[in-house]
């Protein structure tokens, strides 16, 4: 038998339910693609100073970036939340519009509803109940912000944690607001999450009329057989840990198309994913070993680098695992999953701040979509279990 959600009366008035609701549908009714901001870290910021938080608002190539604390000393801990959102697409197949927030049957719709939105929110109300009977509690609290988490991430997150590292900040543990749930929150904790890296290949031949191939080099043709090397790599299969690595083609291209003329160029793109058994050196030596017995000549670059990470759940002294799994259970009644599935996250970088590092938010199954959406269940749970949470850390 399930046992009955945690729910306080004290913490569970209609009134900060409300406010919990129309927080969200604020912050959704702010477009901010990235990685414009769209006002919504001034927006947060306001209400984190009515706190009495410490707020520094710096702006970097176009990226908005939020660095909020409360408090003093250990422990220190983050939360780490971004306000961009993809782009929305095709308004037209979307069942309302995609920066009204409007509820329906339960549902608040909107890009950003559930990646991530919903998280910011969520941790502004539970801060705002918890700082109300907890003003003086010993300790630190970091509110990590930018709006440049869906993009290349170079300008938001990284900076943040580059500039806490100068200032010579450590965080004792640290909360990412991704949605991370498969069905409902609470369902799993992201512990940690595999590396990803993208590379370009490019061949290039001699163009000529395919009539006569022996005054021809098709490039294509070279490219055909690198693909099926890059296919026959034998990768790991991963652990109990972290999900085995591949590799992906995403793009083949050989520019403009004439049907009897062969192209002189021809380039692919690919995308790998990969455990911690792997580094950026050890990747790139299998790639091109692999090329080698098949291209003479070629070019390879790499972009877009994340790295792996993940918090030992069994690391000794680790007090925000359990905490975070209690507080689960008390809200939910169930016990959450531990993963490291999934594409990557600002994790990575606060992973070289933090001790620890855990990923828990509301479910994922409508983000980047049309019609992307949350329940207000979910974000009641959610709010209630960052509660829980400050509550049992401080």
């Amino acid at each position: 038998m399930l046992m009955q959600p945690y729910l306080p009366e004290k913490k569970y008035r209609a009134e900060e339910s409300l406010r919990l609701i129309r927080y969200i549908q604020e912050l959704i009714r702010k477009p901010s693609i990235t990685p414009n901001d769209g006002d919504c870290i001034p927006w947060l910021a306001q209400r984190l100073q009515r706190l009495g938080f410490e707020c520094q608002i710096f702006n970097l190539n176009g990226v908005t970036n939020l660095i909020a604390k409360y408090g003093e000393g250990k422990p220190a801990i983050g939360f780490v939340g971004h306000t961009d959102v993809v782009p929305a697409g095709d308004e037209s197949r979307w069942l309302y519009p995609p920066f009204s927030a409007q509820m329906h049957q339960g549902f608040i719709y909107g890009r950003g509803a559930a990646d991530m939105k919903s998280g910011l929110a969520c941790w502004l109300v539970a801060l705002e109940q918890f700082l109300q009977d907890n003003a003086d509690f010993n300790g630190s609290l970091y509110f990590l912000v930018t709006s440049d988490e869906e993009g290349e991430a170079e300008y938001g997150t990284r900076a943040i944690v580059e500039h806490l590292k100068q200032q010579n900040v450590t965080l004792d543990a640290c909360i990412v607001g991704e949605p991370t749930a498969s069905r409902f929150t609470g369902d799993t904790i992201k512990v940690g999450r595999r590396g990803a890296i993208s590379g370009k290949l490019t061949i290039e031949g001699k163009a000529g009329h395919v009539a006569y191939p022996h005054h021809i080099i098709n490039p294509v043709h070279i490219m055909g057989e690198v693909i099926s090397a890059l296919n026959q790599i034998q990768w790991d299969q991963g652990s109990q840990d972290f999900p085995g690595t591949s590799l992906q083609i995403t793009h083949v291209d050989s520019g403009d198309f004439v049907d009897n003329v062969s192209p002189h160029v021809c380039h692919i793109h690919f995308n790998i994913r990969y455990s911690h058994q792997w580094s950026e050196k050890s990747l790139n030596e299998v790639i091109v070993n692999t090329i080698n017995p098949v291209a003479d000549e070629y070019r390879i670059s790499w972009d877009r680098p994340c790295f792996p990470y993940m918090t030992d759940a069994n690391t000794q002294g680790s007090y925000l695992l359990p905490a975070l799994e209690k507080s689960i259970f008390e809200v939910t009644g169930h016990h959450p999953a531990l993963s490291t599935s999934g594409g990557t996250s600002d994790g990575r970088f606060v992973a070289t701040l933090a001790g620890e590092v855990y990923e828990i938010g509301v479910p994922n199954q409508t983000i980047h979509q049309f019609n992307e959406r949350v329940s207000i269940a979910d974000l009641i749970a959610l709010r209630d279990i960052y509660l829980q949470l400050l509550t049992k850390i401080f």
